[in-house]
């Protein structure tokens, strides 16, 4: 178990509070401040704008019901672009829940303020390179300091990460490979995501060299194929297994589960899971459209006037699903999501290298509004477990994703109870 300083002024500490998802994280902490240690929690908010996070403070107070919450919860100042109010804020935290983003461009301070003074570090990142890049650059310091920064803790890209560990511990054998398959759900308002997300896609996609570059210094051997090798889908494919088209994912999903795989044969040595990642898009209509704006996105990403176009019009280049408003409550609250899982492997006695895979298993991820409903409540649910179950945690500290941080937590459990629910849709069968 590492040793990170915990007698902290506050427990949890929301940096980044005013913004789109800060807001319902502020939410979320304050529905469950009486899951922490010893049935209270301590937290505060923080922020560039002392106004803004009363704001937000007062706005949850009305929407929950909770005055107290307008002059009981104590107020931070802290910048990303100045690192003594950064070091200050980590200083009173146990745990540091970083909610600003794009996180290649504001994230890194963060975690650099957050190790370097003895604070936990929980971020919502989907952005593989910045992840990967806090890996490389202070995985070992963190250790040393006893500190656990583990990033991708939200619908990004918790359900797929800790739904691939459910899969595995339900399956009666050797799993060896999953596919995922994202369906999304909008009601009768519709649905968005707020354009912070849009961003982080647009440089994302367009800095893909650098993150090849990052993976070659962090110098990791493939990791063993056991079993079959996972079939390869095309670009656009029609699924027998969801009955509707379906495109690769291109959020974090596939790196960060690869990541904890990783760490589970490396350090744990279990054996590896394939794993890839889809997401249902429907009909022959839906495709088309989403063909037309891939182009359109591919076309443009690739030079810096592009990218400024994209970042100004989202919701033109998007057909309206990304927005710089981002999604209202009444939207979210007729949003779901659903992630499925379909495993394959072996029973148990039989050699997985030798011969086809001869078991089945899928089971579901399945929860509200992913981006402002979900995230905030799988963010502070890993936040609490952590607070909780420290010594269920790796070791020592590190930089960790959310399968190798809480792989032997009650964190599947707790998020059962809070509405993102893992369940069983057709146990191991040939």
């Amino acid at each position: 178990m590492a040793t990170s300083s915990t007698n902290r002024v506050y427990q949890l500490v929301i940096f980044g509070a005013s913004g789109f998802t800060g807001q319902f994280v502020v939410e979320e902490v304050a529905r469950n401040s009486a899951e922490g240690p010893k049935g209270t929690l301590k937290w505060a908010v923080a922020g560039r704008s002392r106004q803004k996070l009363q704001q937000v403070l007062d706005q949850a107070a009305g929407n929950l019901g909770k005055p107290e919450l307008k002059s009981e919860v104590d107020i931070i100042i802290a910048d990303v672009e100045d690192p003594d109010s950064l070091a200050s804020m980590s200083k009173q935290a146990s745990i540091v829940l970083n909610c600003v983003g794009p996180y290649r461009f504001f994230g890194e301070p963060v975690v650099k303020a957050c190790v370097e003074n003895g604070a936990h570090c929980i971020d919502i990142s989907g952005e593989p390179q910045f992840l990967e890049g806090m890996q490389l650059n202070y995985n070992s310091q963190a250790a040393t300091n006893g500190v656990y920064v583990i990033g991708s803790c939200g619908f990004d890209s918790i359900p797929a990460d800790m739904g691939v560990l459910y899969t595995k511990d339900q399956f009666k054998g050797t799993l060896t490979a999953i596919e995922s398959f994202l369906s999304v759900n909008t009601g009768p308002e519709g649905g968005s995501i707020h354009d912070g997300t849009w961003q982080s896609a647009v440089y994302g996609f367009a800095d893909q060299d650098k993150l090849r570059s990052l993976r070659k210094k962090l110098g990791h051997k493939p990791l063993p194929v056991v079993g079959a090798k996972l079939k390869r889908r095309g670009a656009v494919f029609y699924s027998d297994e969801v009955k509707q088209y379906a495109v690769p994912f291109m959020g974090s999903d596939p790196s960060v589960v690869k990541r904890t795989q990783r760490y589970l044969c490396e350090e744990l040595k279990e054996s590896p899971v394939q794993y890839s990642a889809f997401a249902a898009v429907g009909g022959v209509c839906s495709v088309i459209k989403l063909m037309f704006a891939g182009m359109l996105f591919w076309l443009f990403v690739k030079t810096s006037f592009g990218r400024n176009l994209l970042i100004k019009y989202p919701e033109w280049f998007s057909f309206g699903y990304f927005t710089k408003d981002g999604p209202t409550r009444k939207q979210m609250e007729g949003c779901s999501f659903s992630m499925t899982f379909f495993g394959q492997g072996y029973s148990q006695g039989q050699d997985p290298q030798q011969g086809k895979p001869n078991l089945k298993i899928c089971t579901q991820v399945k929860g509200p509004e992913a981006g402002y409903v979900a995230t905030p409540i799988v963010m502070v649910q890993a936040a609490i477990t952590l607070l909780n179950e420290s010594k269920s945690l790796p070791k020592e500290g590190g930089v960790y994703t959310p399968g190798a941080a809480f792989c032997k937590t009650s964190l599947i459990e707790r998020l059962n109870k809070h509405g993102v629910v893992f369940s069983v849709i057709s146990k191991p069968e040939a």
